[in-house]
């Protein structure tokens, strides 16, 4: 059962990363420090002082430079490696799947967070296009605290984040197959 459960907390915050990789990877080490998880080594430096105020300066830039069209933009880019990363991080330092070798945790972890992460990337200059720019802070805060909601459910209730996470890939995929061009075969 610890397992099963391992996984979908991994599911649940790789996928949150995708979104935003500051948030998650800041309570991850929060609540190491708490005591309400418990990272494998090399992971647990994420509980380390220096790290927790290294990614909460990052996230911060991140948080307002996400909501600058343009900005976001460039952000996006530099994204798709960072919240990668940060989402293999993420899955493979959860004690729950220590049975799983690292190196298919990491790769779970790049594939949830950068699918996640591209769909966002590719969705993002749809808002932009179609609102001058308006909406990108708008976008920019629910992703935010979708990544907030999806690290926090994926700690203290892995099966409702990782479910979340299913219906918010079945949410994109209709949206993907709405918006891209039509091929004339």
């Amino acid at each position: 059962m610890e397992l099963l459960s391992g996984l979908l907390s991994s599911l649940g915050l790789s996928g949150a990363a995708g979104l935003n990789a500051y948030i998650p990877l800041l309570l991850v080490g929060l609540f190491s420090r708490a005591g309400v998880v418990h990272l494998n080594a090399p992971f647990d430096l994420l509980a380390q002082p220096w790290v927790l105020v290294a990614v909460a300066a990052l996230g911060l830039l991140d948080f307002v430079g996400d909501k600058i069209p343009g900005v976001d933009h460039a952000l996006h880019v530099v994204g798709g490696v960072v919240n990668t990363a940060a989402g293999a991080v993420l899955f493979a330092a959860q004690t729950g799947v220590a049975d799983v070798p690292p190196a298919l945790s990491l790769a779970l972890g790049v594939v949830v967070a950068g699918g996640v992460h591209a769909t966002r990337a590719a969705a993002r200059p749809v808002a932009t296009a179609t609102t001058g720019g308006l909406a990108n802070p708008v976008v920019s805060t629910v992703e935010d605290g979708t990544s907030l909601l999806l690290s926090a459910l994926a700690v203290f209730a892995p099966l409702i984040g990782a479910l979340l996470v299913a219906v918010l890939g079945v949410a994109v995929y209709r949206f993907w197959t709405r918006v891209r061009p039509r091929r004339l075969v």
